[in-house]
This record gives C-alpha cells, structure tokens and sequence, in this order.
C-alpha cells in the first residue's frame, strides 16, 4: 500500500559570512532603501521577480551554489557590508534633539488603519487610504518619531486581479504562507505567544499579534486565525474588505477594541490616538471603558479620549463611509454597554448623522470621540467641513473644526533611482535632508534640460517595457496571437516613435470617474491618433468584487482598447499593486486624476488657513 505523502522544502542554508541577510530580509526598511534591495537582486534577479520581491521568500528558494558564490564574491560582500553599514547608521540615528514638539520619552503615537501598503510583499492594502498609512509609517521612521502602528494581519491579502478577453475582473485569492512573511510573533516576558482577546455576541474570541519591523517603527497586527477560535471567527481576519457587514463589523470590533487591548498588553501608553478613516473608531469605545472601569462618568471620559485622539477622514461621497444597521451594532456592541455607564441607545446617538438612515455612522462617531479631525487636502478639507456640518449645527459649517492636511507621498519610496542618483550629483547628498524647504528646491530650475529629459526618457522606455511584458503575457493567456499582440503594443515597442504616455491607476471607483475621457470618443481618436504627436493611455486598477459598476468600467476600458480606432492607444493593464504602481509613476508624462469633487464650488470659498492637525 502506498505510504502518506508529506510536502517537503530543501532550504538553503546561508552563510556563515551572509547570515545578516535574514535580519535585512525580516525588516520593511528595504521597502525603500535601494541598497538592501539590490543585495537580493544580485542574487538572482529572475527569481527576486519570480518571487514577487519578496526578501524573505528569496533567501528560501534561493540556490545554494548562488549564496556560496556571493559568500566568496569579494563585489558582492562589499556590497552586503555598504547595506549593513547603512541598515546599522539607520537604526542608531533617533529622535532629533532639536525637535520640542514631542517627547520621546513621554510621548507615543498610536496609528490605526485597516490597511498598510508598505511593500508588495506584505499584501495587507487595497489603494490610497493603505499607501498613505504606508508612508506616514516611512516617514514617522525616518523623523525618529516615537510611533507605533496598529491593523490586521489578512492571510489572504486584498484579491489578486486578472482580466479576461471580454474585459471581466477575475478574482482570485493567494494566501500567504506566514513564513514568506516579514512578520514575528510577538511573546510575553514568559516567552510565550501574546494573547488578547475581544468579546462577540455569546463568546470570546482570542487574537494572536504580530510583529512587523519597518525601520525605526513597528507595525502590529492582530489576528483571529489561531486554534483556540472557531472556524468562523478564524476567518474574521482572513481578507481585507471581505465578507458580509457581519465580517466587517467583527473585523472593526478587533481592530479597534482588539488594538486597544493589544497596545495595553504590550505595555505601551500612546499620549496620542490616530484613527485613520472610521474603520478603527471602536478604539474610543475601549478606551472609554477603562477610564469608567476606574470610576469616571461617560462624558467625562470621553472627553479624556477624544482630548487625544485624531481622525482623518479620506472619502468625500457617502458611500466611503462606514454605517452600520443599528441592530446588528447593537447585538454586538450590547456587551460593552454595561462598562460604559450609559444604555446602548445613547452609544447609538454618538453615531447618528444625516445619511446613515438610522444606523451607526463611523465616521460621525470618530468625530464625536476626536478632537482634531482633518481632510486629506485643501479642496477636501472644504468638502468634509460641508458634509460633516451635522455634528456642529451651532456654527456655519466653514467655522467648524475640520481642517486639513495634504497627502505627500514617502519620496523614497516612489523616486526613481535615476533621480536620486542625478540629485547626488547636481546637490549633493544633503538634498535627503531638505525635502520640505520649498526654498531649497528653487535649484531644480539649474538642472540642464538635456539631463532631466534624458533621465526622463531613461525612465519612460524601461516603463514601457515593464508594461509590454506584462500585458503580452495577458494577451496570451486570454488566447491571443502573436500578431494580434504585436498590434496591441505596438507603441510600447523599443524602436516605436515614443508617445505623450498618460497613466490613470487607482481604484475603480465611479468617482473617480476611470471613463470620463471616453465621453467624447472622435475627440479623443483625433487626439491619439495624431501621427506627429500620438498619444498612449495606460489604465490600470481594481474594482471591489461587491462593486458591480467598477467593474462595469473595467469592461468600458476594455472595450474601447479593443475597437480600431483605439487598439494600441489605450491598454488596461491587470494586476495592479505597488510594484506597478513605482514603475508607473517614475515613467508616465502625465498622472491623470478625473475624480469628482463635489460641493467644489462650496469649497474653494474655504480661506481659512491650512490646518495643522494630524
């Protein structure tokens, strides 16, 4: 009779002169620091790729003889030993004594997210709202910044995206295996794993945290995945945005109360609470609980709370907003209720506004427990003046306390190598330590053209040829032939007169508008098919599997791509990520934003002065 049959992996073994690779490949600084990640693509650069840039994956798939030659490649070890230099310098610099606005030693900032796009080997973000917190953790790193962040460990990621002949979104899932994962259990002093736990309807379920490391930060995240749980409540933390409203309300019960408790046990005392967006609003409620549990009255603790507490709000329509049935809040809120010293309808009130219908507004309850609330921009900072007025209609709703501050991007992390390198020489390194002077920056207009031109083209031709591999490999899986296919990307050839490339790519979200620009089709045929100045429009991005009109634009997209007058001209590109997303970015011409902005007019007679909040 035939024997079972067990998986088995034959690992490498690093080393003895490389085994600080494992501590490089188990920390998110080499999300934005070239040097480490050029270690693992000299390494072998087909299976870096092949392994989605994952370090950690790398150093176990990687082959023996590989590392034993780099082990005795004088080249390489000079460059290992640079990477460390550099990783060790990183760690040693902290806090600037020059800074008074906070303390190290006294203050901790608490940042709550549902999702953060450090990197494209940690798939725990789906679009904008995860890259911000990705960087604000870059940059919070970089400053020395006494910073921890909080979220949820999603085994299954966000989705993977392919996109059929007909221009249907497939969605698929790939769970991660927790050992390709740049993530640590986190122990008590005893050396056993860190348990917390939260309270559902009729049972307790029990959260293991996780330990990221990303520079001089550490991220934790919660997860519901462990034996001592159910099988339903170890999928609470299975996918970010799945599920019913059910899940979503469980997985914002454990982010929220569940961080809260985590923080505590972890020994930490944050001075300063950042919830951003409403889906870790619940925060508030745990941290109420403990100032009643030592004898203060409801209004009084929560205005101990909200003293410290900030939100951002990012969406500016009505469906980026948590609102949750009040009876399903209810049932699971009930059994909080009793600790807080007020009945359940009153918890109720702190979440009702205008356009939840009668149920539980995140949202408006993150305003009501906060003190400094901000926009992501001026304009939405003007909009969400306008549509959060509800929780102020004593005053005109540009009077009220809603500031903003405007989304930057980790430049690290998104300029191009090219860039840097051409800054080095014009500059010099201090560049690095003058990011925010606007005034230092005049000294770009010194650049000679040429230089920044023939950077510019370096980087748009290497762009290109990311983005041909890509959509001919998608072209033959959709059974394409090799005609068709050089047809379709004919402007992404090497030798092809380069064209004006306009890049669209984020989430298909209708307001964002992704087939504004086919509203005029002979228009914009005229405009791309102008033989002496051609124009090529690249699209990429996902649509949530629960939204059906997204989708819709996907298949928009893919239909104009594919009629004569467009093929070639347009190309809608399939699984988007971050990976994508710094290749797009460092070789487009134009970045297309056509999203609406509503009460626009409203807004823009916001003067007041910019906000200084979060």
């Amino acid at each position: 009779m035939p024997g079972t049959r067990y998986p088995l992996e034959v690992q490498p073994l690093i080393p003895q002169r490389l085994t600080r690779l494992t501590e490089l490949a188990s920390d998110l600084l080499y999300s934005w620091n070239r040097s480490i990640r050029a270690l693992f693509v000299r390494l072998d650069p087909r299976l870096w790729e092949q392994c989605g840039r994952n370090p950690k994956l790398m150093l176990r798939r990687v082959a023996q003889s590989r590392l034993d030659e780099a082990a005795a490649d004088p080249l390489f070890l000079e460059e290992y030993q640079r990477a460390l230099s550099m990783h060790d310098t990183y760690h040693a610099v902290r806090l600037s004594s020059k800074r008074t606005d906070i303390d190290p030693q006294t203050d901790l900032v608490a940042y709550f997210c549902a999702e953060f796009g450090l990197h494209e080997s940690l798939q725990i973000y789906s679009g904008g709202l995860g890259i911000l917190a990705g960087d604000h953790c870059k940059a919070a790193s970089d400053l020395g910044l006494p910073f921890v962040a909080v979220g949820l460990l999603y085994r299954q990621g966000y989705f993977t995206q392919t996109i059929d002949a007909q221009g249907n979104q497939i969605v698929g899932t790939a769970p991660a295996l927790l050992a390709d994962l740049p993530v640590t259990p986190v122990c008590d002093s005893e050396g056993h794993e860190l348990r917390v736990s939260v309270t559902l309807p009729g049972r307790t379920v029990a959260l293991k945290v996780w330990r990221v490391a990303a520079g001089r930060i550490c991220l934790y995240l919660l997860d519901s995945d462990v034996p001592e749980n159910t099988n339903a409540d170890r999928g609470i933390t299975c996918q970010l945005y799945g599920g019913d409203r059910d899940t979503r309300l469980r997985q914002e019960i454990v982010l929220g109360i569940g961080g809260v408790r985590a923080l505590r046990a972890l020994g930490l005392a944050p001075t300063v609470w950042h919830i951003n967006e409403g889906h870790p609003a619940l925060q508030i409620v745990e941290r109420i609980r403990e100032l009643t549990a030592q004898g203060r009255d409801f209004d009084s603790a929560l205005e101990v709370v909200a003293a410290g507490t900030v939100f951002t709000t990012h969406t500016p329509v009505p469906a980026g907003h948590d609102i949750f049935d009040q009876e399903l809040f209810g049932r699971y809120l009930e059994p909080y209720v009793a600790d807080l010293g007020i009945t359940l309808d009153e918890l109720k009130s702190l979440g009702s506004s205008p356009i939840s219908q009668g149920g539980f507004n995140m949202t408006a309850f993150a305003l009501r427990g906060s003190r400094l609330h901000n926009g992501v921009s001026r304009i939405h900072g003007g909009v969400a003046s306008r549509m959060e007025a509800y929780i102020w209609p004593q005053i005109p709703w540009m009077e009220n306390p809603v500031g903003h501050v405007t989304n930057g991007v980790h430049v690290a992390t998104f300029l191009a190598h090219e860039w840097s390198s051409l800054f080095d020489v014009r500059f010099g390194s201090e560049w690095r330590n003058k990011l925010t002077e606007a005034d230092y920056w005049t000294r770009i207009d010194t650049i000679p053209d040429h230089s920044y031109w023939s950077v510019h083209q370096s980087l748009k031709g290497t762009m290109l040829e990311t983005v041909h591999r890509r959509v001919a490999r998608q072209y033959r899986r959709n059974g394409a032939g090799e005609g068709v296919i050089r047809r379709l990307t004919r402007q992404l050839e090497p030798d092809a007169k380069a064209p004006l490339v306009i890049g669209f790519a984020r989430r298909f979200a209708t307001y964002k508008r992704a087939g504004l620009l086919f509203e005029d089709p002979k228009r914009l045929a005229r405009l791309l098919n102008d033989p002496d100045r051609p124009v090529l429009l690249l699209f990429a991005g996902k649509a949530h599997p629960h939204d059906h009109p997204g989708q819709n634009l996907i298949r928009l997209i893919h239909e104009f791509s594919r009629s004569p007058e467009f093929e070639g001209k347009v190309i809608l590109i399939e699984g988007y990520d971050l990976a994508l997303a710094r290749r797009l970015v460092t070789g487009v011409d134009v970045w297309l934003n056509t999203r609406s902005i509503p009460w626009r007019r409203a807004a823009h007679r916001d003067k007041r002065p910019p906000s200084t909040g979060s």
